[in-house]
């Protein structure tokens, strides 16, 4: 295995790792260049059977534990509302998270790296995805005029641990509850009880508060032309739960804004 052809192409992803975890570029890149001044003073630590980048990451975790390295940034190196709930993980459910959700590692590759079982690994996973979820709670908007499928998200969110704080079946209905009840996500259909338009909707809120807005459609190609800024998270119906479950969790997770919260 030769080190320079087999890892440099992963550097990138390893420093975008190193960073995140440790919640600093500054620190982040030390870790970086401590681990390879490892590797090169002695190249056979590393593994050199397996996948290269796989063998990578566990040699910096190797290196890293070993010098007893702590996990805490200065709070002005975090610059985002994500950032700030991933340094607000324990380190090793912080570890667990990014290398499958940030690196698209699997499971396996992820427990191997962390040196752990794959049972191990889930539950640290779960713990994490727990400890976000709670701080993401918030209040949700849903703008829906068919009645079943807006009970259906109804009940998901509040399952979630969301609170709904009400369900427009117009445009005017949803910009007026919007703004007399400001919400953490909204979630939208884009054909309305009078034949209003949810776009137009959303494009009405978004012009007085920044939310993240889900689009949940019968109708995905009328907003997925290439024509216009188009949205982040767009869901066909008939809608899975899972999958409106991953979309709220992402767009709340990622969103720039701080959501209002829940009222105790």
């Amino acid at each position: 295995m030769d080190l320079v052809k087999d890892f440099a192409p992963h550097l990138p992803l390893l420093r975008r790792y190193a960073r995140a975890l440790t919640g600093s570029q500054d620190s982040g890149d030390a870790y970086i260049r401590a681990s390879l001044a490892a590797l090169v003073e002695d190249p056979d630590q590393i593994d050199r059977d397996g996948d290269a980048r796989t063998a990578l990451y566990r040699f910096f975790h190797v290196i890293w534990g070993g010098t007893g390295a702590r996990l805490e940034a200065g709070a002005e190196s975090r610059t985002s509302p994500a950032d700030d709930r991933l340094q607000a993980l324990a380190p090793i459910q912080r570890q667990a998270f990014l290398l499958t959700a940030l690196e698209g590692f699997s499971v396996k590759e992820a427990a191997y790296i962390l040196g752990i079982s794959e049972d191990e690994h889930a539950d640290l996973v779960a713990a994490a995805h727990r400890d976000i979820e709670r701080d993401l709670k918030t209040k949700v908007l849903i703008i829906e005029d068919e009645p079943i499928i807006a009970a259906d998200l109804e009940h998901l969110v509040q399952d979630l641990g969301h609170e709904v704080t009400g369900n427009a079946t117009t445009r005017s209905e949803a910009v007026d509850m919007a703004k007399a009840n400001p919400p953490g996500l909204i979630l939208c259909d884009i054909q309305l009880a009078d034949g209003s338009s949810g776009i137009d909707a959303a494009h009405d809120i978004l012009a007085v508060m920044n939310v993240p807005i889900i689009f949940i459609t019968a109708f995905p190609e009328r907003l997925l032309t290439g024509e216009r800024p188009e949205p982040t998270f767009l869901i066909p119906k008939p809608f899975q739960e899972n999958t409106v479950k991953a979309a709220i969790g992402q767009a709340l997770f990622f969103n720039p804004a701080k959501s209002p919260n829940v009222t105790a």
